[in-house]
């Protein structure tokens, strides 16, 4: 028994590496500058049935993988608060229900049928744009904002139809 253990973690372990490699080999083939990612927390007790699967999976090792490799490649990376990224619909229109028969599909609350992890991809970069776009600007300003896109003021709820709001704002205060 201990020597299937031993295999199933060095597959694993051989998975993380690739996993990484391929996020890296992709974000310097596309010439990125930053590499963004869900902040998972992994701390606290893991139940329910599916708990060794679970277990096995290596999302901090190919975190950590990707950020030594991408340090060396002069890309930086980013954690964005994971809450809310697959729940909510990227234009805005509400939380999303999963599709029973195939789970990577949901439904919006508008009746548009789209990709679940699209859609939280385009929630995660929106969540990281709101944040580089809000923090160089000075208090007054960014208040101003917040008060015009009052959504972007918490961040676990934001998507990208709020990134775009913002965006509008401020090309507008810019013209003015």
């Amino acid at each position: 028994m201990k020597s299937r253990w031993a295999y199933a973690k060095r597959l694993n372990t051989e998975l993380g590496r690739k996993i990484a490699g391929a996020v890296t080999g992709y974000a310097e083939e596309n010439h990125a500058d930053v590499i963004v990612f869900e902040y998972l927390e992994t701390k606290g007790k893991i139940s329910g049935r599916k708990k060794q699967k679970l277990h096995l999976w290596r999302k901090r090792d190919i975190q950590k993988r990707c950020e030594h490799q991408a340090h060396r490649r002069g890309i930086r990376i980013s954690r964005i608060c994971a809450w809310n990224t697959s729940r909510l619909a990227y234009d805005g229109s509400g939380t999303v229900v999963r599709d029973p028969g195939n789970h990577s599909l949901c439904t919006f609350q508008n009746g548009k049928r789209y990709n679940c992890d699209l859609s939280a991809s385009y929630n995660i970069g929106a969540r990281y744009f709101i944040r580089e776009l809000l923090k160089p600007l000075p208090v007054t300003e960014r208040s101003l904002l917040e008060t015009k896109v009052p959504s972007v003021k918490r961040r676990i709820s934001c998507v990208y139809a709020d990134l775009r709001e913002l965006f509008s704002e401020m090309e507008i205060l810019r013209a003015a």
